[in-house]
Formats: structure tokens, C-alpha cells, sequence
């Protein structure tokens, strides 16, 4: 009797797990079926390069890295350089089967189209999409050298490894000090042996960093700094492909000043196509909800004589992919330890460089592109860690202005964030602004947001 009790269990355990499966995997058909055909439809009606408003559906990036949302485009012709589109990544999207088992599974896996990403393969050309002004700059044979730091965790193998590819390739061997590659413990087999052995070739630029216990994207970039040994620390995703003359304009900004912290400007790749696709020129901002969003850039920001590759001050950071001298980083207090896995540490960090007398400005002229991955889940783990560390930003570095944080989320006004009586006194050492003059003087439209 018992033994039939557990075969009917076993049964309705498996039934239980095919129908939830089935459900999944209608849905990625449903949404992929239909983001193919407007894709199709959109390139009929408009030759241009544009994207449609952000999907409706959840965007998470849920492999230990910063989410940073595609910008709502509408892009001429004339505001970036005439290329040529690469045939080697076109020809895979053409009439592509979203039904395909394997491409479920891989999206459900890692969040992109690893059918694509395998053929693409470890490295290739992208579209240079930089504004033709910038391909008339000439910077310094003398800068600043770089510690390029990429952290992972369960990265699909292909995408992290055309990261680094195109790190290599893509940037003068003298400025490159190295690239330091961070192990947050990934599970998958290929990030082991198999990773350390196509390493070699990368070999005396390459430091591979496995952590010993899980410590999320924020601590796993402090480990990384710590080893970094370059004049300068650039953070970059593990999902990301730099582009042309990508790390000489983010090195020359920071050689004149290094209290300047600067991003590039963030092309998109597309995750279930992986075509690379251009950026406007758009500014970081967030509301009060603490969600980071990009923002227009106001026309006479680019009157100046360098018109639209005019550096851009930017009120906020993506988080994911930036430029920071390794000396002021340490000078500002790094990363909030106390903050855990990620999210809402590049808002503090954004309000920590501008509060305490730095700047914050994104380059044109240097673009990378990132995948914004696609999950169709809430992981539970990482909405717990942003609640926590959004609530150590605000009461660190709002001021009164955190109740208007608190009018928005009730649910967090009595919640545990923490000890932050080393923030607290950071902030004292440092002889930070208050939030009000962050308000006053780079952010006047945050008071405006709903």
C-alpha cells in the first residue's frame, strides 16, 4: 500500500513539473513568436536602426551582475558612424525557430540565445557605432594604465569569453595592465577546467579569482580591486563587447582629473538575436522608487565646440560597466560592504562621487555593448539584498529627503538594513554635500518624478 502511495506521488511530482515546464515554455514561444513578427514588421516599415519602448516583461539579470535597461531609441542614420553590419551574426537570426526545445532551455538557462551565442562563437567584429566626430580624436600616447575587472557567476561560456576577447583585442596591449576575471562560485562545468585551459592563450594578462564562498557582484568587485594593480579600475560586465577606441577616451577623462568617474555610452545587444545595436546619447537618472532610468540629455549640453561627443553629465551610473582612478576609488570608500549581492549600489556610489566632490560624466565616444537579459522570474534572494541595500543608501545619503523614498515603499520603513555607522562616518570624513544640494545643483528633476 505504502509502495503505491509513493508511485502515485512520484507520478503526480512528475505531471506537476511537465505541466509548470509546458507553461514556461508556452509562454517564451508566445513572447518570442510575437517580439520576431514586430521585429520583422518594424524592419519593413523603418530601415533605421531604433528599438521599441522597454518590454513589458520582467528584465532581471539574474547572473550576479548589474541589470541595466535597454534606452528607448530612435536613432538616425547620421548620428553614428556608416559600417557595414556584420553577416556573422544576421545570418543566424533570419527565420529563426523560437519553438526549438533547445533554444527554450538555454534561454531559461542564461537568459540570451545560446543557439546564437554558439555559433557566433568566442570572438567577432561588431559595428563601430561611434558619431564620425569621434573617429576624427586623437588621445595621448601617455595614460593612465587599466585593470579591466569582469565577475561572473554561471555566465554561458560563449558570452563571457567574447567579453574578454574583445577586451584583448580591442585595446592597446600598453594601456591593458590586466583583466581580472572573478569565480562567484558558478556551478557549470565548462566555467572550470574547460575556461582555465582557453585562458591560456590570454596568458600574463589574465587573473583568474575563484571565491572560496558565494559573495555577490558588489564584494566580488572589491576582491577584484584589491588585486587590480592598474592606475585605473574599469568594471565591465561578464556579458558585454567592448567596441573601437573603447578604453582611450575613458582613460584621457580620467588622466585630467581623477576625481571624474566615467561610463561609456551602453549599445545594446540583443538577446535573442545577439545583433548589435546603437545607443543614442542618453544621460543616468533614477526616480524615487530608487529604480535607475536613462534620461534625455538636454540639447544644450551639446552646444558646446565638441556638439554630440560632448562628455555628458550624467546624475546617476548604470553600475555595471565603468571608469574609476584606483587611488579615488579606495579615497571614497570603495563599495558599501554592507550591501548585499547587488542592486542600488550604483546609485549610492553615483551619489557618493557627486555628494563628496567628484564627477560623473559618460563618454561618447566610447561605446560597449551589454546584453540586458531576459527572465521571466523574480529571484526572491535578490529582491530581498535590493530592499536592503536601497534602505542603507537612504538613510546614508537622502537626508530628509528619504521620506519621500518611504511615502513610495511603506513596506520598508521598518525594516532591518544593517549597521552603517562606518557610512555614516565616511560620509563626515569626507565633507559631503547634503542631498539637498544634489538636488539643487545636478538632479533638479528627481523632485518632479512621481
Amino acid at each position: 500500500m505504502l509502495r503505491f502511495i509513493m508511485r502515485n506521488a512520484k507520478i503526480q511530482c512528475l505531471f506537476l513539473g511537465s505541466f509548470i515546464f509546458g507553461i514556461w515554455t508556452s509562454l517564451l514561444f508566445i513572447y518570442f513568436h510575437h517580439y520576431h513578427d514586430n521585429n520583422q514588421q518594424k524592419r519593413i516599415q523603418d530601415p533605421e536602426p531604433n528599438w521599441s519602448p522597454q518590454r513589458s516583461m520582467h528584465l532581471q539579470d539574474t547572473q550576479g551582475s548589474e541589470q541595466i535597461p535597454p534606452p528607448h531609441l530612435n536613432i538616425k542614420r547620421s548620428d553614428v558612424a556608416e559600417a557595414e553590419t556584420p553577416k556573422s551574426f544576421l545570418k543566424f537570426s533570419k527565420n529563426f525557430n523560437y519553438s526549438d526545445p533547445e533554444f527554450i532551455k538555454g534561454f531559461l538557462k542564461y537568459g540570451l540565445n545560446t543557439i546564437i551565442s554558439r555559433r557566433v562563437g568566442l570572438d567577432r567584429t561588431v559595428p563601430d557605432t561611434r558619431n564620425k566626430l569621434c573617429l576624427k580624436k586623437h588621445y595621448p600616447v601617455k595614460l593612465p594604465t587599466a585593470s579591466v575587472i569582469i565577475c561572473f557567476f554561471n555566465e554561458e561560456y560563449n558570452t563571457l569569453f567574447r567579453t574578454v576577447s574583445s577586451v584583448i583585442n580591442l585595446t592597446p596591449y600598453y594601456l591593458l595592465e590586466e583583466i581580472i576575471l572573478i569565480d562567484d562560485m558558478s556551478e557549470y562545468e565548462d566555467l572550470k577546467e574547460k575556461l582555465n585551459y582557453h585562458l591560456e592563450i590570454f596568458r600574463g594578462k589574465i587573473k583568474l579569482i575563484r571565491n572560496k564562498k558565494k559573495e555577490g557582484l558588489i564584494r566580488s568587485r572589491m576582491i577584484g580591486a584589491a588585486h587590480a594593480s592598474g592606475d585605473v579600475l574599469v568594471f565591465l560586465d561578464s556579458h558585454c563587447e567592448v567596441n573601437k577606441v573603447w578604453l582611450e577616451p575613458l582613460l584621457y577623462a580620467i588622466s585630467k582629473d581623477p576625481t571624474v568617474v566615467v561610463c561609456p555610452l551602453i549599445d545594446v545587444i540583443d538577446d535573442s538575436s545577439l545583433e548589435y545595436k546603437p545607443s543614442p546619447i542618453v544621460r543616468g537618472a533614477f526616480d524615487w522608487y530608487l529604480n535607475f532610468k536613462w534620461d534625455n540629455v538636454f540639447s544644450y549640453e551639446m552646444e558646446g565646440p565638441e556638439g554630440p561627443i560632448t562628455p555628458v553629465r550624467s546624475p546617476a551610473m548604470a553600475g555595471g560597466i565603468f571608469a574609476i582612478n584606483s587611488h579615488y576609488f579606495n579615497e571614497i570608500g570603495q563599495y558599501d560592504k554592507g550591501m548585499n549581492l547587488w542592486g542600488g549600489e550604483n546609485l549610492e556610489l553615483s551619489l557618493r562621487i557627486w555628494m563628496c566632490g567628484g564627477q560623473l560624466f559618460i563618454i561618447p565616444c566610447s561605446r560597449v555593448g551589454h546584453i540586458t537579459k531576459l527572465h521571466l522570474s523574480q529571484n526572491s534572494e535578490v529582491i530581498e539584498a535590493q530592499a536592503y541595500n536601497s534602505l542603507r543608501l537612504v538613510h546614508v545619503w537622502l537626508d530628509e529627503y528619504k521620506e519621500q523614498f518611504f511615502l513610495r515603499r511603506p513596506d520598508l520603513k521598518l525594516r532591518n538594513y544593517g549597521n552603517i555607522s562606518d557610512r555614516v562616518e565616511l560620509r563626515k570624513q569626507l565633507g559631503c554635500k547634503s542631498f539637498q544640494w544634489y538636488l539643487d545643483t545636478i538632479f533638479p528633476e528627481l523632485e518632479a518624478y512621481t
